[in-house]
């Protein structure tokens, strides 16, 4: 029978067990200095270039800054995905509390009053506390906080059971090829939200084909990474949990000859598998016959393939119809790297390291934006450091021609719109990527303000992550993408596709509109050390749900055609 590793931790899940361990430690008030070595210990864990996977014992050991004691923490996580002193503190902490720790903005001092003094357990029981006006009179907490914290918990209650793609697509591409292989497997394939790469998953559907359904469903339930809940489950279903993800799974069982149909009923959105085709004809209503391919499908409907991440019932079926479907952005067309950090501020990697990288993954250019200095918590660029970075551009572009580096800044955005240098200085940068960080909780008129100020300032390039949101862990703060987008158009302000999986901020669903009204985009990962450059595949996917195409996309310039664009830029300055 396959089986699947349970246990395959990268070095950032380790680093978050080891925070998570400091968490629990503060909140049951544990020893300061105690708490502090795992969060040292984390934060050499999240520097390190090797995955700890990869490494034996005595490598983990000869790491500067992890003890003995810490190296078989690292070791029980990577053996069984905990350790002891974890197992202690959240064998001693409701489940509930646990989750509490995720607020955003409230630490695990504010938690311990809210479940000690509070007596909540639960995100809900502490909701109800907000509501009953309860939460205001506790120690260290007031009005205002309480109805942050109620929407920060409401945010929680309703993201509870879900996940992030970027989380969750290798799990489930490993379970995928776990069914494969089955004996009584024929075809295997992901589907829903999954298929259509949506930014948050809230159920993980997969298409299983086989002659004996019977028997399929007892190698699925010897998996040891599965568990069904039969109540929930069907003769043609299996809806149950896979460990260690949130969001619930749902397998749909059929026979070889039905996979197709299927497949693509389960594919689309509810929408898009009911949309009019033509006269009382839909997806749905065509699924009555065996096809070979979903090519075959869409073909007898007298349209075009529609590629899975489309289909949500926007404008697909009539581009389909049409043959207008837009040939959508691939890798391959992405020639350089915007919006990256180096250890001039937080990241990893040097700029060495950062643009050697960049360049042997086969792009042309590298974009360095390192923080601004109002960042200081991110050891933003002062003035000498703007000057040494660009001197150190300059030598590297010399040496590493035709390759190049721009040089760049992420300018943090003023509570009043301004970005954070002089003049003299914010002219100085071949391109600047604009974006907010701090003062986020805005209601959407001074939310709006603060960015279109920015976006009019002539020195502003790129608007970053245009909602500053974390997805299932914090909102964005709210704006008027109407606004937003038609004043990038006016000034030719390219729209960033922040790439981090965290984020993909713009979101996809504005893509459409920001293409109706001329505005470029940009694709960028925020890279803060070399292997950040991966995620710009799920900013990839987003686009493609949006309809981008390479030639509205900024950095699929090849390096003459974006170096003229950076320069009549600062020419219209």
């Amino acid at each position: 029978m396959p089986s699947i590793k349970i246990v395959d931790l990268n070095n950032s899940e380790i680093k978050n067990s080891l925070k998570l361990a400091a968490q629990l430690m503060e909140l049951h008030g544990e020893n300061p200095f105690k708490t502090r070595s795992y969060v040292s210990a984390a934060d050499v864990v999240g520097g390190l270039d090797a995955e700890l996977s990869t490494l034996s014992t005595d490598e983990i050991l000869a790491i500067d800054g992890i003890g003995k004691g810490m190296a078989t923490n690292i070791s029980g996580l990577l053996e069984r995905g905990s350790f002891d002193n974890l197992d202690k503190y959240m064998e001693m902490t409701p489940a509930g509390v646990v989750e509490m720790l995720g607020i955003s903005g409230f630490g695990p001092k504010k938690v311990a009053v809210l479940w000690q003094e509070g007596g909540a357990e639960t995100l809900e029981q502490l909701m109800e506390l907000c509501l009953q006006g309860k939460v205001a009179s506790l120690k260290g907490f007031a009005e205002k906080s309480q109805e942050t914290l109620k929407a920060a918990v409401a945010f929680l209650i309703s993201n509870q059971y879900k996940e992030k793609y970027g989380n969750i697509d290798q799990a489930i591409a490993n379970l995928v090829s776990a069914i494969d292989g089955l004996k009584e497997v024929q075809s295997c394939s992901e589907s829903g939200q999954m298929r259509r790469r949506m930014e948050v998953i809230d159920l993980v559907e997969i298409v299983v084909a086989a002659e004996d359904l019977d028997a399929l469903r007892t190698s699925l339930n010897a998996l040891q990474v599965l568990s069904e809940e039969e109540k929930k489950s069907g003769p043609t279903t299996w809806y149950g949990r896979h460990v260690g993800i949130k969001a619930p799974l749902k397998l749909h069982l059929t026979s070889p000859d039905k996979f197709v149909q299927r497949l693509v009923e389960t594919t689309g959105s509810v929408r898009h598998i009911n949309m009019p085709i033509a006269d009382q004809v839909t997806i749905k209503s065509s699924l009555i016959r065996p096809f070979e391919s979903e090519e075959e499908l869409y073909q007898s409907l007298g349209m075009k393939y529609i590629v899975p991440e489309l289909r949500e019932g926007l404008k697909e079926i009539e581009w389909a119809k049409n043959d207008q479907i837009p040939a959508l952005i691939e890798m391959s067309d992405l020639k350089g790297i915007l919006h990256n950090h180096s250890t001039y501020s937080d990241g990893k990697h040097t700029l060495r390291q950062m643009a050697e990288h960049c360049q042997q993954l086969g792009y042309e250019y590298l974009g360095i934006s390192d923080h601004s200095q109002t960042a200081v918590y991110a050891g933003g660029l002062q003035d000498a450091d703007v000057a040494r970075q660009q001197e150190e551009i300059k030598q590297l572009n010399e040496e590493l021609a035709p390759f190049k580096i721009f040089s760049g800044i992420e300018s943090d955005i003023l509570a009043d719109g301004s970005l954070d240098y002089s003049e003299e200085i914010l002219s100085s940068f071949d391109f600047i990527v604009a974006s907010v960080h701090s003062g986020l909780n805005m209601d959407i008129k001074k939310a709006t303000d603060r960015l279109l100020k920015a976006i009019y300032n002539p020195h502003t390039t790129i608007l970053g992550h245009m909602t500053g949101r974390l997805l299932v862990q914090r909102e964005g703060y709210p704006v008027d993408h109407k606004a937003i987008i038609e004043a990038c158009a006016e000034t030719g302000v390219v729209i960033e596709i922040n790439a981090s999986p965290y984020r993909l901020d713009m979101d996809w669903r504005w893509i459409d509109y920001a293409l109706e009204k001329g505005v470029k985009l940009s694709i960028n990962p925020d890279a803060h050390r070399m292997d950040g450059y991966q995620d710009m595949y799920y900013g990839l996917q987003v686009a493609r749900k949006g309809g981008l195409t390479a030639k509205d996309n900024l950095n699929s310039m090849s390096l003459p055609e974006i170096t003229a664009f950076f320069e009549q830029k600062k020419k219209k300055k």
